[in-house]
């Protein structure tokens, strides 16, 4: 029965068993997690999300905020992470791992006062669990309009929740079954330019802690909420493959990224960084092109929104934000702010489903642009963006990445996380000063 696999192997597995590698990628999505949600404790929706709740005095960080009870925290600090679009991914499991799965461990991990090498083989546990069961539903999941960061990282951000809590095999699969039935998010937030999507994360992070802490208290939830007649797989997919199994440690093909827009347009950006390098420029203007043409696989071409309205909108635009990319030579943060002024170079940008491209998804992403100029024409075809397992961002991108978002941050605090297994987690936060504890 796949939920009590799941529960045994959350149960079974201790630090010891863990390649070094795994736990090292850990750490850097630790690391990235933290970047990233610093920088997004800025932004509209973490703001709204904490007005809204006004969390009660507690020991978990709320990043960049102080200080709250730890459902309230995970809650904002998973909108946090995920309200940039630059938090990290699994490309076959299509879902966003770290921003539902960290913020729960973190929050309990603090309460609790667990060292890091708990909260570590914790956040591992969650990565597992969710990513296998992404990679056993998808692509029929996403199909069905399902956004497995909100379904399959409830069931991850439980799991790593249970391993904080040393919940025993009935608790565990209680947690597990309580999580499953909490487990919710819709595409249509997504793709409808709205912070529903950010929300899908904090809300899978705060119901893992929810399902594990009423598990603990011997609240009950089926132990067949996956396979069951009417569970999770069942009602949720309209097909799904259990091969896969669990212990592969699916961080390994954990990506990070770079641009703060959807996955599924880097690859799109990356050919685009390859043309204008080959051309030796640093961008172009809207003058200096005729047409750009961008092939790639159906989900991708499906991105084509040309007007969009808000920054949630743009950030599920392919053609707005590749207009971006060229006229700035890269795309940031800052470079967002003023995207309507790109919508005349959008508009010059035609995008083809290609049939032979589209055949590789989802094991490749890729995307052909073809720049053609007043005098002259390129062209370039990116496979998998950059911040894959194969092409992967290394711990001084990551480093380079955080300062760029949180230039009044001291990154040499970060230098703990070297050596965090001995470190109780709530002393390690303090030590980082990210909820401005010391201020």
């Amino acid at each position: 029965m796949i939920t009590k696999k799941f529960a045994d192997f959350i149960i079974s597995l201790k630090y010891e068993d863990i390649p070094s590698d795994v736990i090292e990628k850990a750490r850097l999505c630790f690391m990235d997690f933290l970047g990233v949600s610093l920088r997004g404790s800025k932004e509209k929706s973490g703001i709204s999300a904490l007005k809204a709740l006004q969390p009660t005095l507690g020991k978990a960080t709320i990043i960049g905020h102080g200080h709250g009870d730890p459902l309230n925290a995970s809650l904002v600090n998973g909108i946090f992470a995920h309200s940039l679009d630059l938090d990290d991914g699994h490309r076959i499991a299509h879902l966003h791992p770290g921003a539902s799965v960290i913020p729960a461990a973190l929050a309990l991990a603090e309460k609790e006062k667990v060292k890091g090498k708990e909260f570590l083989t914790s956040i591992i546990i969650g990565y597992e669990i969710c990513l296998s069961l992404g990679i056993m539903i998808n692509p029929h999941h996403r199909n069905m309009g399902f956004h497995s960061t909100g379904t399959c990282g409830t069931i991850g951000a439980a799991a790593a929740s249970a391993k904080i809590l040393d919940l025993n095999k009935e608790e565990t699969l209680n947690c597990l079954g309580l999580a499953g039935t909490q487990a919710a998010g819709l595409l249509e937030s997504d793709h409808k330019g709205s912070m529903g999507k950010h929300l899908h994360a904090g809300r899978a992070a705060q119901s893992g802690i929810l399902s594990a802490l009423l598990a603990r208290e011997g609240f009950t939830g089926a132990d067949t909420i996956l396979e069951g007649d009417e569970g999770f797989l069942n009602v949720m997919s309209s097909g799904y493959d259990i091969k896969d199994g669990l212990g592969h440690f699916h961080i390994r093909q954990v990506y990070m990224k770079k641009y703060p827009v959807c996955r599924h347009i880097h690859s799109t950006l990356d050919s685009a960084s390859k043309i204008l390098n080959s051309l030796k420029l640093k961008s172009v203007d809207e003058a200096m092109v005729d047409e750009v043409i961008v092939r790639t696989y159906k989900v991708a071409a499906e991105h084509d929104n040309y007007e969009p309205e808000n920054m949630e909108f743009l950030r599920q635009s392919l053609p707005v934000s590749l207009a971006l990319f060229l006229l700035n030579g890269d795309l940031r943060l800052e470079h967002l702010k003023d995207f309507k002024f790109a919508r005349e170079l959008a508009k010059k940008i035609r995008i083809e489903t290609d049939r032979k491209l589209d055949s590789l998804y989802p094991e490749k992403r890729p995307s052909k642009v073809i720049l053609k100029l007043k005098d002259e024409k390129s062209e370039a075809l990116t496979m998998l963006p950059s911040g894959e397992p194969e092409n992967p961002l290394k711990r001084d991108d990551i480093l380079k990445k955080f300062k760029m978002l949180n230039s009044g941050y001291d990154v040499k605090k970060l230098k703990i996380l070297d050596e965090m297994e001995s470190t109780p987690m709530d002393e390690l936060m303090y030590e980082l000063d990210l909820g401005g504890n010391k201020q």
